[in-house]
């Protein structure tokens, strides 16, 4: 039986974390063992964040995407599902790599929640002050 070949990348954005799978297939997107637009509640912006690679180099509809997301909220589980097709996609062909990272697809975002102090009441929120 011939071994089918898979691609892998992971990626991650604030407390997200998606490991990416690309399969030779028909462009089906499945997220934990879920369809793609029902895991991603059908909204059309998650959708094209998570085929956006793909697109870029005109592979929509030769790979299947196969995700195990967690952490975080749809908005970063889409970002991170994004970077790591991105980073299959290399791994695939190096010479994917220049157009992929012209389009930002390869960078990974640093931004992430501040920690909170002792003192305030969040991360910079102090109490309200009076002098007297």
């Amino acid at each position: 039986m011939a071994e089918r070949v898979t691609y892998w990348g992971t990626g991650r954005r604030k407390t997200a974390i998606a490991r990416v799978r690309l399969c030779p297939g028909e462009g089906k997107v499945t997220i934990n063992d879920r369809e793609g637009q029902d895991y991603l509640q059908a909204i059309p912006a998650y959708l094209l964040a998570v085929r956006a690679p793909l697109e870029t180099l005109g592979l929509e509809n030769e790979y299947d995407i196969l995700v195990n997301a967690q952490g975080g909220g749809l908005t970063g589980q889409a970002e991170a599902i994004c970077l790591g097709v991105a980073r299959a996609l290399c791994q695939l062909d190096p010479e994917n790599r220049q157009p992929l990272k012209a389009e930002g697809y390869l960078t990974r975002d640093p931004r992430a929640k501040e920690r909170r102090k002792y003192g305030l009441r969040k991360a910079r929120k102090a109490p309200q002050f009076s002098k007297r």
